[in-house]
């Protein structure tokens, strides 16, 4: 039924997702095996691609590094200069509290699993977007601290738990498909459809994580509906602004429609794994549950947005030439 409705099915099923969640929000043992269920899932997300990619395109990744700076300036450059700019333009648009928290948005690192599986889903260049959202992530935790304290007057520092975190739950799986690639690479390469289901999985038990622990957390109930309602359309336009110009600077540089995937994808995410324990200890003594209510909508936000996003750029690869060329 969905496919003969104009509705993508990824879409109603994150938007179902979200409907579970807000009624059957995950609470004690259910919630800390769904923790552990998500830590699985992307675990195994990153030794399949590790077990498809070749060698020499995941060194051909990180050897891109114009792409890579788009990326690391989009995050903490342009994600910060354009929340500056939306406060000082319209300065009692939010309270201050909300100001706040736009603001440490702004200067978090990206995301490494959702930018990675919306990626592939768009058929981007996985192993750039790998190295691209890695960096990000590593850099931030030093990063993020620095500009909160220039631009909120907190402080913090280096997290080597979340740096060894990263690694375990990312890089090490990675690893481990790339040694186990000789024994069944062919045997994943047959099997694309099994590498989209674990993207999309992934997603989908990420937002249902996120979303239930929100509603445990009472912070969407914190702001009326006209307040939550205009929250929503400032990281709108925050995420709309960002994909734009990424996109637009893709092009400009001349990056082939696979890396722009990547700007786009790896540079307009922020990561709310990273993002919620870091307000905790930079934003200590707060109010840090309205503090990151721009950060927990942004991010539920991104992640429609940006499935919507990937299909249709999978759409157009999959487009014969004639009419691609004829839809540019």
């Amino acid at each position: 039924m969905a496919h003969r409705l104009p509705i993508d099915p990824y879409i109603a099923a994150i938007v179902a997702t979200v409907g579970v969640a807000s009624v059957l929000p995950a609470q004690g043992a259910i919630e800390a095996s769904l923790g552990g269920l998500t830590y699985a899932a992307i675990a195994l997300l990153f030794f399949l691609h590790g077990a498809r990619l070749a060698p020499r395109a995941a060194l051909a990744g990180a050897s891109h590094w114009r792409l890579h700076i788009v990326v690391l300036v989009s995050t903490f450059v342009l994600f910060p200069a354009l929340g500056l700019g939306l406060r000082a333009m319209f300065p009692r648009l939010l309270p201050p509290e909300l100001w706040t928290g736009l603001i440490l948005l702004c200067v978090l690192p990206s995301t490494v699993q959702a930018s990675i599986a919306f990626t592939s889903i768009a058929r981007g260049n996985v192993p750039a977007a790998l190295c691209a959202a890695t960096a990000s992530n590593l850099l931030g935790m030093g990063l993020t601290p620095l500009l909160a304290g220039l631009l909120l007057g907190t402080q913090g520092g280096l997290s080597g738990h979340a740096v060894w975190s990263i690694v375990l739950q990312l890089l090490v799986p990675f690893a481990a498909g790339q040694c186990a690639r000789p024994l069944i690479g062919a045997w994943v390469a047959r099997h694309k459809q099994m590498l989209g289901l674990v993207d999309r999985g992934s997603i989908l038990l990420v937002v249902y994580g996120a979303f239930s622990e929100g509603m445990n957390e009472g912070i969407w109930h914190q702001l009326d509906l006209h307040g939550l309602a205009t929250l929503g359309a400032v990281d709108a336009a925050l995420l709309a602004a960002v994909v734009l110009i990424t996109a637009a600077t893709s092009r400009l540089l001349g990056f082939s429609k696979a890396d722009e995937i990547v700007a786009v994808f790896c540079g307009s995410k922020k990561s709310l794994a990273s993002g919620l324990p870091m307000a905790t200890v930079l934003l200590a003594g707060q109010s840090v549950g309205l503090i990151v209510l721009p950060l927990m909508l942004f991010h539920q936000i991104q992640l429609m947005a940006c499935a919507a996003l990937a299909r249709r750029y999978a759409a157009r690869s999959e487009m014969p030439r004639d009419s691609a060329l004829a839809a540019a």
